[in-house]
């Protein structure tokens, strides 16, 4: 057998580096796209990666905080291998070593350094990730400034788009790669750097895959009826300054909510309940629903929030839809002005209640904790990017 060696030091305590291979969350944090994981002997072992690379396996042996062994065999190997992790205290840190038992012949001989290279590139995402919160596959990934939405076939009619599978914006933002090359809201993706794009997140995951800021690639794309093509030069992606401290964490965060919600408030004013309540299409939504969607929203941040303070975060493949019966049952309960926009703003600051409540030994979680506060903190794009839209609503109804 050839033993595939690596390690890292990881100023960190040695619990965050054992529960990095042992818990779901935290494995999609430094390693892979969707995992889940039962930690015991003989218990699963599934990690997949955007692009439909995976590994299904089990544990051998678990010491916990000390030893991890586990199953490898992934969807290109021609058998399975062993992978052992040993964690150990270090100058008030861990010593991270992983090593991989492969074949010794050559049908394994580029899988061995293939799978050297990558488990030093993950380590050393592992660390970063651990000391800092920061995931190096986000922070080298390239930010696009679009808001995707959903794409039906009731709206590819409505816009006299000829196709069926694509990714259609709901907006595109000031300054970025898509705005710049002249994207706008409503055109529908359809090819990404030389990748066809469909219906599936997973698509256009798999498109930006590998691209980095500065990138020029290809988008092809339709407005209306028009097939239109264009060069994208992709934005180098900011990673924002994150406190790890809940109290300034919830005050910076209500910094971006406020003007956000008294735009959405401000747009209601002149407006009655009839016409608050009135749709501009028959399958459109109405000013209300609209807010609806937008407590739909603040309730998947506190179940987010939760499970990852939990160690069970909620995976699902993509981020599913807008079921019309969900925002339908919100305004039923809420059939008013005044009694919407005091469930968003309720909605909110429940938000930022339970983020001001975070307790300390999810702050020590720094992956979870970063990946949840710093997108928090990102400028309030879904309250924004649907303001026009409660706008349009109300203003078709007063006509």
């Amino acid at each position: 057998m050839t033993i595939v060696t690596a390690e890292v030091f990881v100023n960190a305590p040695v619990k965050m580096a054992y529960r990095a291979f042992t818990n779901s969350t935290s494995l999609r944090e430094w390693l892979c796209d969707v995992s889940t994981v039962e930690p015991h002997a003989s218990g699963r072992m599934y990690l997949w990666w955007n692009g439909n690379f995976y590994s299904s396996g089990h544990y051998l042996e678990l010491e916990e905080n000390r030893k991890v062994k586990f199953r490898w065999f992934s969807n290109v190997d021609p058998a399975p291998t062993e992978v052992t992790v040993t964690v150990s205290e270090k100058d008030g840190g861990t010593q991270v070593r992983l090593d991989h038992e492969v074949p010794n012949d050559d049908e394994w001989k580029q899988k061995s350094d293939g799978f050297r290279e990558y488990w030093v590139e993950s380590l050393e995402n592992l660390k970063s990730v651990l000391e800092t919160g920061i995931d190096l596959r986000i922070a080298n990934r390239p930010l696009l400034g679009i808001v995707p939405g959903d794409f039906t076939e009731e709206q590819a009619n409505a816009l006299g788009v000829p196709v069926r599978e694509g990714l259609r914006l709901d907006g595109v933002v000031e300054g970025r790669g898509a705005q710049k090359c002249g994207l706008q809201k409503n055109d529908v993706i359809v090819e990404f750097g030389g990748k066809t794009i469909g219906n599936d997140a997973s698509s256009f995951a798999n498109a930006i895959a590998g691209k980095k800021g500065g990138d020029q690639v290809e988008v092809i794309y339709y407005r209306g009826a028009e097939k239109k093509t264009v060069i994208m030069e992709l934005s180098k992606r900011p990673m924002p300054e994150v406190p790890f401290d809940p109290a300034e964490l919830e005050r910076q965060a209500r910094a971006i909510y406020e003007p956000a919600l008294a735009e959405v408030e401000k747009a209601f004013e002149g407006f009655t309940d009839t016409q608050a309540l009135a749709h501009p299409e028959p399958n459109e939504w109405n000013a209300l629903e609209t807010v609806a969607h937008l407590i739909s929203g603040e309730r998947f941040n506190i179940l987010i929030l939760t499970g990852l303070i939990d160690g069970y975060e909620p995976v699902a493949d993509g981020f599913g839809t807008n079921v019309h019966a969900q925002v339908q049952a919100t305004v039923k309960a809420n059939p008013s002005i005044d009694l919407m926009l005091g469930a968003l703003r309720r909605a909110v600051e429940e938000t930022l209640a339970f983020v001001a409540l975070i307790p300390a030994e999810f702050v020590a979680n720094k992956g979870s904790y970063y990946r949840f506060a710093s997108g928090l903190l990102q400028p309030n794009f879904h309250l924004t990017a649907h303001l026009e839209q409660i706008k349009s609503a109300l203003a078709a109804a007063k006509k």
